[in-house]
């Protein structure tokens, strides 16, 4: 990775989290690839859901990316599909997030460009979101999924949301996907000690943006059948101006209406360092504490 003049990042969210053999399958092509690295994957059961972080030269990682859209097209049914998770495809969401020598405008062509060969080689239909999206109302991933798979059989024949690439009707199984170019987004959860999903559901109205929370927050409630507890599910779109510990400290607040304890909290995926470090400082209560101060980074500079 030293070597390489350009690194984009890639995170694409699969709909299946059950299944360990089709898991396999699907990171496969992130293995063993010149100019490709895998750095981390995990599977949510509840979620039915599998999050692969992978980093790479851009022309490489393109390849990597799309071979295992095509086997997600191949493997996955979402006709039998089930979980807490929203989702609207096989390969639900792609984003690409620029790392090292490369530019955000950069990333939105690079995102444009799977996308037009994504629709073409699995005729697949294709909705650019974030930065790359073609018309504010697709900026929101959440405005592009909603109805999810089921609903998008009639949705994509509206005018305003004809796709933006591949056919203007949903995948009879693989459904339909959202890729485009953002910033670093941390996956963060807070679980709660109740089984009522209601509960969660209304704690993640508050926090999140569209309800009058914080500005770079989504939520939503989920329920842990298995722990039988539940968690409010969020997404930090931009930890840089919205710290970790402020969306965790507000479902802390909201909890306490109802009389429920957080008794946990999980990131998914991989982390920027700072993110974790500017939590850590405010709960020490360092002053004047800077990034230049933790050792792993100077070591890296």
């Amino acid at each position: 990775m030293s070597s390489w003049s350009k690194i984009m990042e890639c995170v694409p969210n699969f709909s299946e989290g059950r299944d360990l053999e089709k898991i396999e399958k699907i990171v496969s092509p992130f293995r063993a690839k010149a100019g490709v690295k895998l750095l981390d994957y995990s599977n949510d059961q509840d979620h039915n859901r599998l999050v692969v972080t992978v980093v790479g030269e851009p022309e490489a990682l393109k390849a990597a990316v799309l071979e295992a859209i095509g086997l997600a097209v191949e493997l996955i049914d979402l006709t039998k599909h089930s979980g807490q998770h929203p989702r609207m495809g096989a390969v639900d969401v792609i984003p690409f997030i620029p790392i090292k020598g490369c530019t955000m405008e950069e990333a939105i062509n690079l995102s444009k460009e799977v996308a037009a060969e994504a629709a073409k080689r699995y005729q697949l239909p294709v909705f650019l979101y974030e930065k790359s999206a073609s018309s504010p109302q697709r900026e929101n991933l959440a405005n592009v999924r909603k109805g999810e798979f089921e609903g998008m059989a009639e949705k994509i024949k509206l005018p305003e949301w004809a796709p933006d690439f591949g056919p203007a009707e949903r995948h009879p199984t693989a459904g339909t996907v959202a890729i485009g170019a953002r910033m670093p987004l941390v996956a963060y959860n807070v679980n709660l000690g109740t089984a009522d999903l209601a509960i969660a559901d209304s704690i993640a109205k508050k926090i999140r943006f569209l309800g009058g929370g914080l500005r770079f927050c989504k939520a939503m409630g989920v329920e842990l059948k298995e722990r039988g507890i539940v968690q409010v599910s969020i997404n930090m779109t931009d930890y840089t101006r919205t710290a970790l510990y402020r969306a965790f400290e507000l479902v802390r607040i909201e909890a306490r209406r109802y009389g429920v304890p957080v008794v946990g909290s999980e990131i998914i995926g991989l982390v920027p360092m700072e993110a974790l470090i500017d939590t850590a400082s405010y709960y020490l209560g360092l002053e004047d504490f800077s990034m230049d101060q933790v050792l792993e980074a100077r070591i890296m500079e």
